[in-house]
């Protein structure tokens, strides 16, 4: 009567319940196990637990049962290392994916030793968490990202350039920073009203984006109609060719800008690379890139100007920007 209430206490269970005795061989079989199994209780119990299962003879598994008859040791078993050991399905007629387990095993008895294994069905709350990080993922990439040309955005780029100026200088390697300025946008924006600027700008990230071919390079929106790119591993030489890379792929959107004295839509670029002797902190390298960018926009706007060491700022009238 004990022992009959016993196993019916352990098949009214939620869980897989398996008792193997001293010899490995299985005791105790419940109905959870027969559901997400397909094999009943009396094809289990009495056989030895490694013919059932023989892909735990060198598994976690096997280990942690022997160290539980042979030591009297317990454990629980890492869930994100050993996620679905057992061949347990939702639907064992029809088996798809595992079910995600998390397994304790857990020594019994004295005189005469036994081990217990449970298994819980963890599924659903492995697809609770992936979905959980899968949202939290999507809101930390809205988070940094511009909501209307998708490049990131100027949080972003302060996390960026905060990390690569550390990495360059600790590993003493260059750094160049590409600062872009859309030419004559508010002109623009009077002359075609700002829903025409707003779809200019997105054309413009597109183009500035695909024209970064290193997959390390990443383009952000500075402000406004201001882009910058960070360039990690890249001396001067090689940034400016990435910059005239940039202003052309704008160039060829042919944009129609009745504004601008070439009658298209142009972008200026300045370019800062980093120099240990004369950038002591990141704001320099980026007030560098911007006296760069003010002399580009001197010299006719379209173009590229290079500057590879730290200035004072420069006042710039607000009538030569833009």
């Amino acid at each position: 009567m004990k022992d009959k209430l016993l196993f019916d206490a352990f098949s009214a269970l939620s869980l897989g319940v398996i008792i193997v005795d001293a010899h490995y061989r299985i005791v105790l079989w419940n109905a959870w196990l027969e559901t997400h199994s397909g094999r009943a209780a009396c094809e289990a119990v009495g056989e030895d637990f490694f013919s059932v299962f023989p892909d735990m003879a060198f598994h976690r598994v096997g280990d942690a049962i022997r160290q539980a008859i042979g030591h009297n040791l317990s454990s629980l078993l890492s869930q994100s290392l050993h996620r679905s050991p057992f061949p347990l399905y939702a639907e064992p007629a029809r088996p798809a994916a595992r079910l995600s387990q998390a397994i304790t095993i857990v020594p019994l008895g004295d005189c005469e030793r036994y081990c217990l294994i449970q298994i819980v069905d963890v599924t659903a709350a492995v697809h609770r968490e992936l979905l959980l990080r899968e949202q939290a993922h999507e809101l930390l990439s809205q988070s940094l990202s511009d909501g209307l040309t998708g490049v990131g955005n100027r949080r972003y780029f302060d996390l960026c350039i905060d990390r690569e100026w550390r990495a360059s200088k600790r590993n003493n390697k260059p750094l160049s920073l590409l600062l872009i300025d859309v030419d004559y946008f508010k002109l623009y924006n009077d002359c075609y009203g700002h829903q025409h600027g707003d779809e200019c700008l997105k054309q413009i990230a597109t183009a500035l984006r695909g024209a970064l071919s290193n997959p390390a390079d990443v383009l952000f929106r500075y402000g406004g109609e201001e882009f910058c790119a960070l360039l990690p591993e890249t001396r001067s030489a090689d940034a400016v060719e990435v910059a005239e890379k940039l202003r052309t792929s704008v160039q060829l959107l042919d944009l129609p800008h009745a504004g601008s004295p070439d009658s298209l839509v142009s972008v200026s670029i300045g370019v800062a690379s980093l120099c240990q002797q004369s950038h002591a902190e990141y704001g320099q390298l980026i007030q560098s890139a911007d006296n760069a960018l003010y002399e580009a926009k001197r010299a006719g706007r379209n173009t590229v100007r290079v500057s590879t060491t730290y200035k004072k700022p420069i006042p710039v009238p607000p009538a030569q920007r833009g």
